[in-house]
C-alpha cells in the first residue's frame, strides 16, 4: 500500500513538473507577451518576465520593442524639374503596441519598408533637386509625416527618417561643377573690383596729400626703391616722376639759342648747282660741300686770239684749294657774263684756274 502511495506521489510530481515546463514562459526586458487563447487574445499583454501559459490551449508570441533601423533600398525617380536621381534613405521605428503589431499587420517590418519606398518615391516627385540636396531637412520631416501615418494603426511609431544619399548623372554633376564655378568667379571678380575702389580712392587721397607736399612724392620713391632693393634683385626698375619730366620739358623750353645768320647756314646737300654770291671771297655750298666763289669783279678777264671771247670749258675750270682741301667745279652755264671794270665792251672776265694751253699763246691773256 505504501509503495502505490509513493508511486502515485512520483507520479504526480513528474506530472506536475512537466506541466510546469510546458506552462513557463520567460519574457526578456525589452519583449512583450502576446498570449492566445484557442486563437483569441487571452487577456493583456504580458509583460517582461516569468509567466504561465496552458499548454496545449495558449500560444504566446514575443514582440520585440526596441527601436528598429531598416533602410529604404534606392529609389530611382524625376524630380519636379525633370532631373533623374537616385535616392536612399533609412527609418527608425519602434513597436509601442504589441497587440496591434501582431494583429493588425501580417509583418509590420516589411509593411514599413514597403510604406518608405513608395512614400520616397512621392517626395522626389514633388521636390526640386536643389531641395534634395540643400533642404534636406524639410524633406525627412515629409518623409516621416507619410510613413507615421498609416503605421500608428499598425501600433508602430516612426521615430525618424534621414535621406542617406542623392545620386546624380555625371552630366548633371559636370553642369553643376561649372556652375559653383562661375559663380565663385563672379563673387572673386567683385571682390576685385571692390578692392580697386578702395585702392583708388585711398590713392586719390595719397594724391591730394602728395600735391600739397612735393617732397613726399620723392620720398615715396625712396621708400620704393627701399623696399626692391630688399629682394637682392639683380635688375632695379626705377620709376620715373612725372613731375620732373614736366621739369626738364620747361626748362629746355626756357633756353633759348641765337639763330644763325640765313647768309651763313650751309645748304643742304643735293644735286644743285652752286649758287653765286655778290660778297667777294664768300663761301657758298654745293653738293661736294664748301667751295669758294670768287666775284665777277674780281677776276681777270680772259682774251681768246684775235680778241674773241673765250669760255673756259667744264674741265678746265676746276680750281683746287691745297691748304683747306676745298675744291671748286664751276658749270660754264651757272657762270653769270658780267662787264668787267677795264673791258667797256662787255668781254667775259677771266676765270682763276688752270689756263688753256692756247690761251698762254694769246698776247695778253690771263
Amino acid at each position: 500500500m505504501v509503495e502505490e502511495i509513493v508511486v502515485a506521489c512520483v507520479a504526480t510530481a513528474s506530472a506536475g513538473l512537466v506541466y510546469l515546463a510546458a506552462a513557463a514562459r520567460v519574457v526578456k526586458q525589452y519583449e512583450r507577451g502576446v498570449v492566445f487563447r484557442l486563437g483569441r487574445l487571452a487577456g493583456n499583454v504580458r509583460p517582461p518576465g516569468f509567466t504561465m501559459i496552458v499548454p496545449v490551449v495558449d500560444r504566446i508570441r514575443k514582440v520585440n520593442m526596441q527601436i528598429v533601423t531598416l533602410p529604404v533600398p534606392a529609389q530611382e525617380g524625376i524630380t519636379r524639374d525633370n532631373v533623374t536621381v537616385r535616392v536612399d534613405a533609412v527609418v527608425y521605428f519602434k513597436v509601442v503596441d504589441a497587440a496591434n503589431a501582431v494583429i493588425q499587420v501580417e509583418d509590420y517590418r516589411f509593411a514599413v519598408s514597403q510604406m518608405a519606398q513608395t512614400s520616397l518615391r512621392s517626395i522626389i516627385g514633388k521636390s526640386d533637386l536643389d531641395d534634395l540636396l540643400s533642404n534636406r531637412e524639410k524633406l525627412n520631416q515629409g518623409l516621416e509625416l507619410m510613413i507615421d501615418s498609416p503605421a500608428i494603426g499598425w501600433g508602430v511609431q516612426i521615430d525618424r527618417v534621414e535621406i542617406k544619399d542623392v545620386s546624380l548623372p555625371e552630366t548633371m554633376k559636370r553642369s553643376m561643377a561649372r556652375q559653383a564655378e562661375a559663380d565663385r568667379e563672379r563673387r572673386a571678380r567683385i571682390i576685385n573690383a571692390d578692392a580697386e575702389l578702395q585702392a583708388s580712392r585711398k590713392l586719390a587721397e595719397a594724391a591730394g596729400v602728395m600735391s600739397e607736399q612735393p617732397a613726399a612724392l620723392q620720398l615715396r620713391l625712396l621708400q620704393t626703391v627701399v623696399a626692391v632693393a630688399a629682394e637682392k634683385n639683380s635688375t632695379l626698375v626705377l620709376p620715373f616722376p612725372v613731375e620732373l619730366l614736366r621739369f626738364l620739358e620747361k626748362a629746355q623750353a626756357g633756353q633759348t639759342q641765337p639763330a644763325a645768320p640765313a647768309d651763313r647756314l650751309p645748304r643742304p646737300a643735293g644735286n644743285t648747282a652752286p649758287e653765286r654770291s655778290d660778297a667777294p671771297g664768300e663761301l657758298t655750298a654745293d653738293p661736294d660741300g664748301l667751295r669758294p666763289t670768287a666775284a665777277a669783279d674780281e677776276l681777270p678777264p680772259a682774251a681768246g686770239p684775235g680778241g674773241l671771247d673765250r669760255t673756259a670749258e667744264p674741265d678746265e675750270l676746276a680750281l683746287t684749294a691745297e691748304p683747306d682741301d676745298l675744291e671748286l667745279t664751276v658749270e660754264p652755264d651757272e657762270l653769270g657774263l658780267a662787264a668787267g671794270p677795264g673791258d667797256p665792251k662787255g668781254d667775259p672776265p677771266g676765270i682763276f684756274g688752270r689756263d688753256d694751253p692756247a690761251d698762254r699763246d694769246v698776247p695778253g691773256g690771263g
